[in-house]
């Protein structure tokens, strides 16, 4: 097995609690190195990893043992820095957001094929479980057309930190965006989506960015999307709710419920341009009984959803008799998934599952809805 030798540039929330949390637990990957400009932060990596520990990256261009080079520095510090790594000749892991602005992304995008290095971009919601369960569901069709996605990635909260600032890169769009907007591109197929953004700045964000956001996606031949990322909500309700021309989907990230009818058990009708009238003679309103099935997930018997006892889960794998679906997995660990992918990348040459080429669109929705509020991002004079 070959071990993939790791330096980690930032020993913050991601760079320790989540990259280096996670890889001293995979055999496969061995930290070497961990930058941090802060000593106690030096000093635990040393205790916590058993690798070299240095204060400025530029003392990594120095080795030509690493295999990966993880960017976990400020946000605005993602672009220059995973650029000079790639021009150096390093594979690199970028946290999101991967840049600022398109031309950012097309520079790295450039910059990774002529030095035929690996740049690999930190969305790991990608492999959600409650995620992958829902493109299950809307692949097999029985929600018919869906017509519209609804995605909501609020809460309510006060924040102080630097990623509340413009000049870091901050903001609700740059922060939790990437990942709902990186879901709802895939959910809205090919191509660049037409882009109206809402943002606001409330008094619930000390720094400049925003800290509410509504954005629609929508285009010829796509569901609308409709999606929202705001710390003003005090009543969050299902992070998805889709709605389809045979039934809907409504889901959290543990739980998921979806109602359809089938064509061929509905009563068969046709327009009249005539009054209605119920069999008593007074005027009638279009009425029918349509017979809803039903699914869960994780796979619960439809009688717990009236307060009896529910039936075991569906282990994943094991397929539905009801719906004729294969569940996914309810718990998972989206960094191991994530890695395990990356993985298989640098060892075998396979394709990687999150490209820049798809996150450059995101970030193109970024800098539009940018664009779009000019009272809180300014146009540069």
């Amino acid at each position: 097995m070959k071990k993939i030798r790791v330096a980690i540039i930032g020993q913050g929330r991601s760079g320790r609690d989540i990259h280096g949390a996670y890889l001293i637990t995979d055999p496969r990957f061995q930290i070497t190195a961990a930058v941090d400009p802060l000593e106690d932060r030096q000093r635990r990596a040393a205790q916590e990893y058993h690798c070299d520990v240095y204060r400025d990256y530029h003392q990594l261009f120095k080795r030509r043992d690493l295999d990966l080079v993880v960017n976990a520095t400020y946000s605005q510090l993602h672009a220059p820095i995973s650029l000079a790594f790639l021009k150096a000749g390093y594979n690199v892991l970028c946290e999101k957001p991967l840049a600022a602005t398109v031309k950012e992304v097309d520079r790295l995008i450039v910059t990774a094929r002529k030095s035929k290095k690996v740049l690999a971009i930190f969305q790991q919601s990608r492999f959600a479980p409650y995620f992958v369960q829902l493109q299950q569901v809307i692949r097999s069709g029985v929600l018919g057309r869906i017509v519209q996605i609804s995605i909501a990635f609020n809460g309510f909260s006060r924040r102080w930190d630097w990623q509340t600032l413009q000049s870091r890169n901050g903001g609700s769009l740059a922060n939790t965006g990437p990942h709902p907007l990186d879901q709802a591109l895939q959910l809205f197929g090919e191509g660049q989506p037409k882009v109206a953004c809402f943002m606001d700045h409330t008094d619930n964000s000390f720094g400049n960015a925003e800290d509410h956001v509504k954005v629609i996606l929508s285009g010829a031949g796509h569901p609308t999307i409709d999606l929202e990322v705001s710390c003003c909500c005090a009543y969050p309700c299902f992070n998805y709710n889709i709605y389809g021309t045979r039934g809907g989907l409504k889901a959290t990230q543990a739980n998921m419920e979806w109602k359809y009818y089938k064509r061929s058990e509905a009563p068969r009708h046709k327009l009249t341009k005539e009054p209605l009238f119920n069999p008593d003679g007074t005027p009638a309103y279009p009425h029918e009984a349509l017979v809803w099935h039903t699914g869960f997930w994780p796979a619960v018997a439809q009688g717990a959803m009236a307060g009896k006892p529910a039936a075991p889960a569906a282990k994943a794998g094991a397929k539905s008799k009801a719906t004729g679906y294969t569940p996914a997995a309810p718990v998972s660990n989206l960094t191991a998934a994530f890695y395990s992918m990356l993985y298989r990348t640098l060892t075998r040459g396979a394709p990687l599952a999150i490209t820049p080429e798809q996150v450059r669109r995101q970030i193109a929705v970024i800098d539009e809805c940018r664009r779009q509020n000019p009272r809180i991002y300014p146009s540069p004079c």
